[in-house]
């Protein structure tokens, strides 16, 4: 008998942990290792993406996946949205969100998502985004996603996104099924990956797949540094145009059908260009007139309407209008070129502040952007004609630094666009400042600028007078003035701009009847480096520079110094610095100068940590103070 009970015990013990296992939700964290979990703000629990081509012009995506947010640093991540056009048809969509115990706690399907046209101002466009946001307020929070996408045009194929900062990754699968006869290439990024290949009657699959990837911490100022799988066609079609990407030059080729013709502009156009340039002494000052002219008379208009988002309109549409997107503006200046006898290239490129270039050995349709090459005897111009104010033959930090495919009649060619200089990033800045008895004063501040700088000093001209301060304040770091005036100094040979201002108190502090001043009126350097402590990654600043500043405080009678800061020089492989202060006594002024140049923006890792403690002395430096002693 008491066997029997010890038997029924056991029975029930086990039966009960059956049934607890099978209450345990596959969406709570139960299953997740600790090193997946470790410094992860979200986990991809679950991933399996199908993509599937078809035809030449036909594939589809299906998706599945379950992802746990970890905490409010992840909850970006709370939300579903895709875009769609004639070329992108979202097929169904549905969205399950479930609570740390993995109870369901939501769910959306397509219909109850929001679907609206995607755009801004100036912004011609036929897309839609479908969305829902899920946010919460505790966490972790766990939401699975499954939709799938019908594609129209194999032009570009979708990559295995495998993970994100501080992303861990559970489990993810992505295959890919491509007819034989088409096939596909692939390229790895940040990781080894070699995929599992097999056949399946007419077809070819590849599968990619990863488990218990730790989380890849974020490095403030990397650039991508997250692995991921490029996959991209050999041949394709696109709205009726068949085309081969198997290389860049058979790419630059279909590229050229597709604008074929539209670079002319009628007669009277072509009249009118050539009398515009009849004087101009050679082929360079030709290109600048016309160049000016486009910054002067047209509008930048972002286009996306059907093929818009690779065809550009026709030049004799874009000059009679006035306005058009990268491509209409710059296929506008070619036809204006060409009306004079000038030969240009358009120059397809992946556009945006240190974005990854194209890669010389994968062709595919990585680019966003279009610029226009004139290639000369001597050297080559290079225009950007979406902007009214940038310099001629100057492209700066949005396209410089990476590969360009000229579109020529040949097909396309991959070159490299000029590399960021610092010496055409120049802020060049002189101050003086009238100190009164009471520790008041005005302050009669020059700006000679060029690149970055002169577009930044040159946008703000237009702004609103708050606007005008805030970005005097915040961006410039100035000291807070109590009333000022921001304008162009006119018919200077540098774009130069002047800033008065006034306050009530110069001086940062005061000890009786010694004042306390800060070296300028404004914080030479603001920024501090993130630390270099393990640094894994290399590190960007967004443009190269040399920063220079004279300031000049003209003492009241009765004042003396004190105390000068103590002068510095810092000197590095890719940065120097250099301060310096004097008194003249026949001036009755103290001077303050200061140096910095960054010679390149990209910082190795391996000379990160000297980059970082040169930008942390000089931090320090700029804590010194002038003191001023009043009788």
């Amino acid at each position: 008998m008491l066997n029997m009970k010890k038997c029924l015990s056991l029975i029930t013990a086990i039966c009960a942990a059956c049934s607890l296992t099978a209450q345990i939700s596959p969406y709570a964290l139960l299953s997740v290792p600790e090193t997946v979990k470790k410094d992860a703000d979200i986990i991809k629990r679950l991933e399996e993406i199908t993509f599937e081509v078809t035809d030449i012009d036909r594939s589809s995506v299906t998706v599945h996946q379950i992802i746990t947010v970890m905490n409010e640093k992840g909850k970006s991540a709370l939300h579903f949205a895709e875009y769609t056009d004639k070329f992108h048809i979202l097929d169904d969509a549905e969205v399950k969100v479930f609570d740390a115990n993995g109870r369901q706690i939501n769910r959306y399907k397509q219909k109850d998502m929001i679907t609206t046209a995607e755009g801004g101002d100036n912004l011609i466009d036929d897309s839609k985004v479908t969305y829902v946001r899920f946010p919460s307020s505790s966490f972790p929070v766990t939401f699975e996603v499954k939709y799938s996408v019908k594609l129209k045009g194999n032009l570009l194929f979708p990559s295995f996104e495998i993970q994100d900062a501080n992303e861990s990754v559970e489990s993810s699968v992505f295959t890919a099924k491509v007819p034989k006869d088409l096939d596909l290439r692939y390229k790895e990024k940040n990781i080894t990956l070699k995929p599992e290949t097999g056949e399946d009657g007419n077809y070819k699959w590849y599968r990619w797949s990863v488990k218990n990837l730790p989380a890849v911490k974020y490095e403030a100022g990397s650039v991508r540094p997250y692995p991921y799988v490029m996959l991209a066609p050999n041949r394709f079609k696109f709205d009726d145009f068949e085309g081969d990407l198997s290389t860049w030059k058979s790419f630059g080729a279909w590229y050229g059908n597709l604008c074929k013709g539209l670079d002319k502009l009628p007669p009277d156009r072509v009249a009118f260009f050539n009398d515009m340039v009849k004087d101009a002494p050679n082929n360079l000052e030709k290109i600048r007139r016309l160049y000016t002219y486009l910054q002067k008379n047209f509008r930048y208009v972002s286009i996306q309407l059907g093929i818009g988002g690779l065809r550009p309109f026709s030049a004799d549409f874009t000059e009679k209008k006035k306005y058009g997107d990268c491509k209409a503006l710059s296929n506008c200046m070619k036809a204006m070129l060409n009306a004079v006898g000038i030969k240009s290239y358009s120059a397809v490129i992946n556009a945006g502040v240190n974005a990854l270039a194209m890669d010389a050995d994968f062709p595919s349709k990585f680019s966003n952007h279009v610029i226009l090459c004139v290639p000369q005897e001597k050297d080559t111009v290079w225009l950007e004609c979406t902007s009214n104010t940038i310099d001629f033959n100057t492209l700066g930090s949005f396209t410089e630094n990476r590969n360009a495919l000229l579109i020529t009649e040949n097909g396309g060619v991959l070159v490299a666009t000029p590399e960021s200089k610092c010496s055409e990033n120049v802020y060049k800045v002189r101050t003086v400042i009238d100190l009164q008895p009471d520790g008041s004063g005005t302050s009669h501040t020059t700006f000679v600028t060029t690149g970055e700088f002169k577009e930044q000093m040159k946008y703000f001209l237009d702004e609103k007078k708050d606007d005008q301060k805030e970005f005097i304040v915040n961006d410039l770091n100035f000291k807070q003035p109590d009333d000022f005036n921001y304008k162009q100094i006119e018919g200077t040979a540098e774009f130069t701009t002047d800033l008065e201002m006034t306050y009530e108190k110069v001086h940062e502090f005061n000890a009786g009847n010694k004042l306390f001043i800060s070296p300028r009126i404004y914080r030479f350097w603001s920024r501090s480096l993130p630390k270099s402590d393990d640094r894994k990654q290399d590190y960007y600043f967004r443009y190269p520079f040399e920063r220079t500043d004279t300031t000049v405080f003209k003492l009241p009678a009765g004042a003396s110094v004190e105390a000068l800061p103590k002068p510095k020089e810092l000197s590095g492989a890719l940065a120097t610095y250099t301060t310096k202060y004097w008194y003249n006594e026949t001036e009755k002024a103290v001077y303050s100068t200061a140096s910095l140049v960054l010679k390149k923006q990209k910082i190795p890792v391996a000379g990160y940590a000297e980059i970082k403690k040169l930008f942390d002395e000089i931090l320090m430096d700029d804590t010194q103070r002038i003191v001023i002693k009043k009788e």
